[in-house]
């Protein structure tokens, strides 16, 4: 039977928010464990989450979310941390809800699905079940959770600028690498163990462009990647600053497209891909705005 590993990277939460988010997820998915990976806490801020059914991972300073997730899935998986991401100032805190501390345990790890939502609680529990439904099930080698996708349910938009760039770079997406998708960036996303391993290994972008990064990657290995639409609410609270992240992003694609679009990419590991395996109607120029 599969087991789930989640992975909450953080970063100034809301915390009662973070908390009932927390026990949710607990309660709705059931998963083997779940990890908050916090950077550059307040004070007071571990100690108030330390009765949630969750383990805590402390790095003093801001990581960045890629760095903050694939530490946290090698924490999951008890392989110690991805050395082109994350150094070792985590230190592990747990408590009695949230069973032992991933890195100390000595039997080997039981989590095969590995699944990350953002800690604002944008996806609702009922989402985050649909996104690791088919990789639990063995359906496909990750799934994607996509606010954008025609079938999904967004209560609360993002600013209109926000909107605007978000879209904008899903399109230049499409047309430039695979997978094709609406929506890249979505902080809803599950793989098979083995996925990440094999994966982690090609990572470059440690920032917010480590779920392009990762997706390209995979489907340059030739793992095939489900989009899944959800239920959606925008936290106005976001610490990202738009026309800089937006910047990075365009960046860091081209980086995406140069890489995989070698022959000799990494020594022959990764090879371009030209389509998808994916049976469902991929993106057309029609849906780009949305």
């Amino acid at each position: 039977m599969s087991s789930l590993g989640i992975v909450l990277p953080a970063y100034r939460p809301d915390v009662e928010g973070l908390r009932s988010y927390v026990t949710a997820l607990d309660e709705r998915l059931a998963p083997e464990a779940i990890l908050i990976e916090l950077d550059a806490p307040c004070p007071g801020v571990v100690e108030t989450l330390e009765d949630c059914p969750a383990t805590v991972a402390v790095a003093e300073r801001r990581r960045g979310k890629g760095r903050a997730i694939a530490a946290g899935f090698d924490r999951l998986l008890d392989e110690g941390t991805s050395d082109r991401f994350a150094d070792s100032t985590g230190t592990a805190r747990s408590d009695d809800a949230g069973g032992s501390d991933p890195t100390t345990d000595d039997a080997p790890s039981p989590i095969d699905t590995l699944a990350f939502f953002d800690a604002d609680a944008s996806t609702p529990p009922e989402s985050a079940a649909a996104v690791v439904a088919p990789v639990l099930a063995g359906t496909c080698d990750l799934a994607v959770g996509s606010r954008r996708h025609p079938d999904a349910e967004v209560g609360r938009h993002q600013t209109l600028g926000r909107r605007r760039l978000g879209d904008g770079f899903a399109w230049l997406a499409r047309r430039l690498v695979e997978p094709s998708l609406y929506d890249y960036q979505c902080g809803a996303k599950a793989f098979a163990a083995d996925v990440w391993r094999a994966v982690r290994e090609h990572l470059r972008e440690p920032g917010f462009a480590w779920d392009l990064d990762c997706l390209v990657c995979a489907a340059a290995l030739g793992y095939e990647a489900r989009e899944v639409p959800i239920a959606w609410h925008d936290r106005p609270r976001s610490t990202v600053p738009p026309a800089r992240t937006a910047l990075a992003l365009v960046r860091a694609l081209y980086r995406a497209h140069r890489r995989t679009s070698r022959s000799a990419a990494s020594a022959g590991r990764i090879r371009p891909v030209a389509g998808t395996d994916s049976t469902e109607r991929p993106p057309s120029d029609r849906d780009a705005g949305r």
